[in-house]
Parts: structure tokens; sequence; C-alpha cells
């Protein structure tokens, strides 16, 4: 028996088909056509699904379900209350993709599902309570109590993304201010380098690579440029790391987890600035007691989310 697991970004389609054990036997990867609507990212999935079933060879009834991890707040039975990141509100996601597919479809927000997924197969492998930050265009957020997810009462419960932790100079996307998303995402990096250049005519190698186009600014880039000593990035990356300590100072106070997991994009520079993540982020908590093995780097990668959705789906289906 095998399921898909898809994971559904703004930018990115993932989808893979996985044996009941966990072994990924086929991925696909394709571009999200957010611009298309709904109809044409669901025709897409749809499309990928078939594309792996032809590739595979295997037959669509050992199939036994498609787990899906979305970008946004859903509820139990598939329907996706809001995702701002595709323009979406209020879609019944899960309904449409299983009359495309003849598929029972079982959906979960994206960073839920890929908490599962390290809980299962990598970095909290073993462990009972694990909190998720995924640090990509936004953040989002997974949360796992004693070995079961948790999404709240109405499938809203794990948008750690979009606590207040400050006061910032631009608004978040959901309409208000302070998002620990507009300090600590891929977006909050590149958005607060692009100001300092604006701001500060000196020579910095950030504008050198970028030959003066700011709008080529990720923020890899800017990572790079802090491990060259580069003055400007440097005030960047720490800006970053002071508001994302606060923001997991936040989650051991509420929630003191066996770990702290970073994954998305952004968690690949996290080796460079964690010594600091972790000083200052006992700052921030109110007990004492020792963090330096409670934070950690996500080990699956790419394979967090379609591993994770998948073995929600196998949840579901038990």
């Amino acid at each position: 028996m095998y399921f898909i697991g898809v994971d559904l970004g703004g930018t990115a389609i993932k989808i893979g088909l996985i044996a009941e054990e966990g072994r990924i036997i086929c991925k696909l990867e394709r571009s999200t056509p957010v611009s298309e609507g709904f109809e044409a990212v669901v025709g897409t999935i749809n499309l990928m699904i078939s594309d792996i079933i032809e590739k595979t060879k295997i037959d669509r009834s050992d199939i036994k379900a498609i787990g899906a991890g979305v970008p946004g707040a859903c509820s139990e039975d598939g329907l996706m209350y809001s995702a701002i990141n595709l323009s979406w509100e209020n879609v019944e996601f899960a309904k449409r993709l299983k009359e495309l597919t003849n598929i029972d479809v079982y959906i979960e927000n994206d960073a839920t599902v890929a908490a599962l997924g390290e809980v299962e197969f990598g970095a909290a492998k073993g462990k009972r309570n694990v909190v998720m930050l995924t640090l990509g265009t936004g953040v989002g957020g997974g949360i796992v109590i004693n070995n079961q997810i948790f999404s709240g009462s109405n499938g809203m419960g794990s948008e750690l993304g979009h606590m207040i932790i400050g006061e910032n100079y631009y608004d978040c996307n959901c309409g208000n201010n302070g998002c620990l998303e507009t300090f600590a995402s891929a977006t909050a990096i590149i958005k607060y380098t692009q100001k300092l250049l604006e701001e500060d005519e000196k020579n910095s190698l950030i504008r050198d690579k970028v030959e003066g186009n700011y709008k080529k600014i990720d923020a890899k880039l800017v990572f790079e440029c802090a491990k060259l000593g580069d003055e400007l990035a440097l005030k960047s990356v720490k800006r970053f790391v002071k508001y994302l300590s606060i923001g997991i100072g936040n989650i051991f106070n509420i929630f003191d987890p066996d770990i702290v997991l970073l994954g998305g994009g952004v968690s690949k520079a996290v080796d460079y600035i964690m010594e600091s993540l972790i000083k200052e982020t006992y700052m921030h908590i109110t007990f004492d007691y020792d963090i330096r093995d409670r934070i950690a780097v996500a080990k699956l990668e790419n394979n967090a989310g379609i591993l994770g959705s998948a073995m929600y789906a196998r949840t579901r289906t038990v």
C-alpha cells in the first residue's frame, strides 16, 4: 500500500510516492501557478500525481490516500480557510483534489506535517513534544504534543509566524504589525537589507554583487556576505537573530518542548548563527535550564513536507 505526499508552497509543488513504512519511491517538483488561480494549482497537482503513477507503473487502487501540507489554516474536513501566499480563502481543496484523482485526500498545515515528518524520521525522532519553525518566504509553525499534532479547535492553532514580537516598519500580509515572520523570514531579511542599502551610501559587498539591482538580493546572499565580514550584511543578520531568539524564547516559555526545530530555506544558514541564537534565546526564557541541545536544524530538508503529509494521511486512514 502506498501514500501520496503533497507539499504545496507558494513557489513550488513537491509530490512524492511514499511506501507505508516511509520510503520515498518517486518525487516530482514543479512551479506553483499561483497567478492562474485555484483550479490551475489543483489541476497541476492532479497531473503530477498522474505522472508519478505512470512513471512508477503502480496501480492507482494501491494508493491508500493523499496527504497534503498546505500553507495556511485548514479544517479537518479539508476546507482551506486562508492561504495568504496563494491568495486563497475558503476553498474546498481536499474535495476538489479527490474529485480529480478519485483518491481520499487529507490536508493539514504544511509546517505541522513537516514537524510530523521530523518526529517520524528526522531530527525529532523519539521526541514527545516538538515545535518546528519553517523559515522561508514566511514563517510557519508545527506543533506536536505527546506525539499528537496540535492544530487547535479550528485548525488555526499553529500559526507561530504570526505571534507578535515587536513593532516593525512594515505590516505583515495578515494585516497585523510585528509578526515573527516580518522579522525572521527570508522575505524579512531581504526587505531589511534593501532598506539599509537605500538609507546607507557606504560600500557593501551586497551592493557590488547585485550591481545596484536590489531586486536580486536573496537571504542566501546576505548570509554569504555576512560571513565575509560585510558590515551591512552583519547588521541584517544580527537583527534576524535578535527577533528569532524572542520567538524561540516564547515557544520555550509556552510549550517547554523537548526540541525546537528550524526548517525551511533559511535554516541552511543556521549553523553560522547557532551560537549567537542560543545565547540570545537564553535572555528570553523564564526558567533556568539548558537549551543548547534543544534547538536544532531539521534533517529532512525538502523531504519533510512530502514525508510528513504522507504519514499524516496514514494516521487518518488507520
